[in-house]
Formats: structure tokens, sequence, C-alpha cells
């Protein structure tokens, strides 16, 4: 494998460490290794008094990172035992955390799409840039999964009830709404990014921001506040569903048909993670948790089916397991989060504080 063919690449300049995602041709989805290396870099660059800044990037055009290896879920799901997803996971998770407390500035290019799993490796980040072309989503209920790199986290924190709709509906947004989201902090521009990649190589990030991040584009979510508002608080997936049929606006009809087309167990198990998360609070614990349902997903039908039908087979049509929300018992909802025993991810130590080794 030459450089240029490895799947992630590491290289400095000036002051600026960087880490490019390279499977373009995957929309540069992660796989084990990738994280491994990305880990151990950061090591190195925390202790290298040369290094001041880490930016992380992906290659093409398309996007930084569109998640996790999903065929290699499935694969390992329908044919194996679990064990390769759970340890993938449990290295990713790790990095996620490792991100948000990194001690230089880490800096992410949300450009293009940026999902799953490459939300978790930039939005945890110190300094998260998007542009017009961001596409920035967690759609796991569309594929039988539950939001996790500490999406619930991300989501739990975000004004109102948006996080809930984004949650389960797995709706895509631009570069307005995921910096009204919480998501993102500064907007340029696509053209700038490589002049703010020249320029973060001799300036401090701050310096650097200031050339080029510009006025956001205006986004679509703050003028749907108040179905989301009003709709999302219900007690149930399904009052939800019901409110957002009742409610009048075309907007909140169609989130709800959204809705009837995701896996009902991973939207019920979804709107529990997301109101634990809020009361978890430390990332790291929350990270915990979702390591729980992930783990527990692996012995469930709609993992599977949910990727054959989206990514597999592509012919968009799952067969969920039970097929309506009312088949899915609150039992069924908590066997998601049961302790692993010694098999917990552990972030989070005792009273949920941080507990992350590298």
């Amino acid at each position: 494998m030459t450089g240029t063919e490895a799947p992630v690449l590491f290289h400095t300049a000036g002051r600026t460490a960087r880490i490019t995602l390279n499977r373009p041709k995957a929309l540069n989805a992660l796989n084990h290794e990738m994280v491994r290396r990305i880990g151990e870099q950061l090591t190195a660059w925390e202790h290298d008094p040369a290094v001041e800044t880490v930016v992380i990037t992906g290659a093409g055009e398309r996007g930084l990172c569109a998640g996790g290896d999903i065929r290699a879920v499935h694969d390992d799901a329908r044919d194996g035992d679990g064990s390769a997803s759970a340890a993938f996971w449990r290295d990713e998770y790790h990095l996620n955390a490792r991100v948000a407390r990194y001690p230089k500035p880490y800096v992410a290019l949300m450009d293009g799409i940026v999902m799953g799993g490459g939300v978790g490796v930039s939005a945890h980040g110190a300094v998260r840039v998007v542009t017009e072309r961001s596409r920035i989503a967690m759609p796991e209920t569309g594929i039988g999964f539950v939001p996790d790199v500490g999406g619930t986290h991300l989501l739990g924190l975000a004004p109102g009830e948006l996080g809930t709709h984004l949650a389960l509906t797995g709706a895509h947004i631009g570069a307005g709404d995921a910096l009204l989201c919480g998501l993102a902090d500064h907007y340029m521009p696509a053209a700038s990014l490589d002049a703010f990649l020249a320029d973060l190589a001799g300036l401090p990030v701050r310096d650097a921001l200031a050339r080029h991040v510009q006025p956001p584009p205006d986004g679509d979510l703050d003028r749907r506040r108040e179905w989301i508002d009003a709709c999302y608080p219900a007690g149930t997936v399904e009052d939800i569903v019901t409110r957002l049929l009742d409610h009048g606006d075309p907007a909140a009809k169609e989130a709800a048909e959204t809705l009837l087309t995701r896996s009902p167990t991973s939207l019920k198990v979804t709107l529990a993670a997301l109101r634990r998360a809020r009361r978890l609070g430390s990332l790291e614990a929350v990270l915990d948790q979702e390591y729980r349902v992930s783990c527990a997903t692996l012995s469930t039908p709609d993992l599977v089916e949910g990727i054959r039908a989206q990514v597999v087979d592509k012919d968009r049509r799952p067969r969920w397991s039970p097929e309506t929300l009312a088949e899915v018992t609150d039992a069924d909802v908590e066997r998601f989060f049961a302790p692993l025993g010694d098999r917990e991810l552990g972030l989070a130590g005792p009273g949920g504080t941080p507990e992350v080794a590298w």
C-alpha cells in the first residue's frame, strides 16, 4: 500500500498537523484501521511541540465522512458474532472522547457530506467549520441503528426539540442549521478552504479564521421551531407521530410520514437514549450508554435488514421486525440499556467523570 492509497493520511505544514480521511470512493467511511491510526497520531502530535493545531479533512470533493463502514458491521452482525463491530465501536468512541478533550486546537472542516461517524470525528472538535456544501446528519434510524459517536449528547444539547427531530427523522441539515443546533461554529465558502488551510500553517487559529469566516446562509429549522417544539416533547413516539399529523403544517406531516418509514425499534430506543443523554451530562457517560445500545443492536434483526435495504441491495424497502411502533414494548426498549458487566466501555468514572486513557 502506497502512502496515497492509505485509508488515512497524515502530514504537517508549519504549525499545523493534518488528518486526511482517504477513502473518497467510499465517501471516506471510517474503518477500524483508520480509527486506530488517528488515535495513535493524535497521541504523537499531542507531545510534539512543533504542532500547535490539528486539522481533519476528507479526500475528494463529496464530503468529510459518510460515517462508519456499515457494510462491515452488516457482515459481522449477519455472519459473525458481532465482536469485530463491538471492538470497532470501542475504539471509535474512545476517539470521539479524545477529540472532545484534545489539548490543542482541533479544527474540523465539515465540508460536503458529514454523517454518523463523520460527525463523531468532527463535531466534538474545538473549531468546526461548515460551508455551503455541508450536509450533516445522524441517519441511523433509517438503517435499524441508533445515533452513536456522541450524537445523542450533541443532539440533546440542541435548542428546544430540534435534536429530537434530527435524531428521529435522520434529516440532513446545511450550514445555517448546523450552527443553530450547535454542531458547528463557523461558516466559510468552500472556495476559501485551501487558503484557510494555508493560513493555519503560519497563523494562530483565531487569526486564520478572521480572514475567511463569513455570515452563514439562512437555515430552515428556525422557522419550523413552532411545530417541532410543540410536537416532539410528547411522551412516546406514537404520540409524537400523532401530534405531527394533527398539527396542520405540511412540514410536520412530512416529518410524521418519514418517521413511519424508520425502524420502529430504533425510533423508540433513540427517543429513550436522547432523553437519558440529557440527564447523564458528560459526553463520556453518554458514550458509555451509546456503547451498550450499539452492542445490543447487533442481536436485533433491524440492523442487518436496514443496512441490506439501504446500502447492500439498495431496494430501499426494509422489512422491519417488529413492523409497527405498537409492537415495540417498554421491555424491548429497556433491553438496549442493560449493563454489559466487564464489557462496559468505561469512559466515565465514578459519578460520570471522564476517565479517558491514551
